[in-house]
């Protein structure tokens, strides 16, 4: 429905979205462990089949989205370890592999992912919910903090390292469930009474992967970071964009997670 425009870029693929279940059940009201819990399972099986994948972690579940045309390479490497079902008329039904061997390509072996920088900025996130009903108390908060406020916090010395702060505020809303990522002086700006968190409230740092916009294309990016942090059993949320990848930690990991990702680095030269 959005006008065609110069100043909106669209991507030239579609793009589905596959949510892992347990028993069937999408977990509700609590937050999961993030993108480590699906690391070894869906995320670095698909790098491994050269499948590109976007990640969208929420404060209730997690998404991996994947391109249309890469559907039939995403079934016959999950369907080994996973029930597969594709929603129909509101209905899920299974799907087999012989259901997707139509257009099925082996896939080539995947060349050597690029190691991205990573950066750590000094700005400490909060990753929250709201009730629905809610939402029309801080509409006008959310569009002026969406759309107006670019100024990012200062929480750091300009002799910091890494960088002092960093603006992002992600925003989404899905089936009804609503999950918003801001940092933390953000937060003061809304009721706290109406933001709604877990219930030890705790911080979260951001680690942010590339140095260049990353793009669509390139594939095992998500692998990279998530397989390390899962090997320490060490919990992230993980959102995808087109500049650049976020992996979200909580506080007092960020130093271990700096670690393993810098071994990471020394390792891949």
């Amino acid at each position: 429905e959005l006008p065609p425009s110069e100043f909106m870029q669209v991507a030239d693929s579609t793009w589905l979205v596959l949510s892992v279940v347990s028993n069937g059940r999408e977990p509700s009201g609590c937050q999961a462990t993030g993108v480590t819990k699906i690391a070894r399972s869906v995320i670095a099986p698909l790098a491994e089949h050269h499948v590109s994948v976007l990640m969208l972690s929420t404060y209730q579940t997690d998404f991996i989205l994947v391109r249309e045309r890469d559907l039939p390479v995403v079934i016959h490497t999950l369907a080994g370890e996973f029930d597969i079902y594709k929603e129909e008329s509101g209905e899920c039904v299974p799907v087999t592999c012989d259901d997707m061997s139509n257009g099925f390509l082996k896939p080539k072996p995947a060349a050597s992912p690029t190691l991205h920088p990573v950066q750590s900025p000094q700005t400490r996130f909060c990753v929250l919910t709201v009730a629905p009903d809610t939402l029309p108390a801080i509409a006008t908060m959310l569009i002026d903090v969406l759309f107006y406020s670019h100024s990012p916090p200062r929480e750091a010395g300009a002799g910091s390292q890494d960088l002092d702060s960093i603006t992002f505020f992600a925003f989404s809303l899905i089936e009804g469930y609503i999950s918003i990522v801001m940092d933390a002086e953000t937060q003061k700006r809304f009721p706290s009474d109406l933001l709604l968190t877990s219930s030890t409230g705790e911080l979260w740092r951001m680690v942010r992967i590339g140095g260049q916009p990353l793009g669509f294309d390139e594939c095992g990016i998500v692998a990279q970071i998530a397989e390390p942090l899962a090997a320490a059993d060490i919990s992230a949320y993980y959102i995808s964009t087109f500049n650049f990848d976020h992996a979200l930690v909580p506080e007092e990991g960020i130093a271990e997670v700096i670690q393993l990702l810098q071994q990471r680095q020394e390792s891949g030269r």
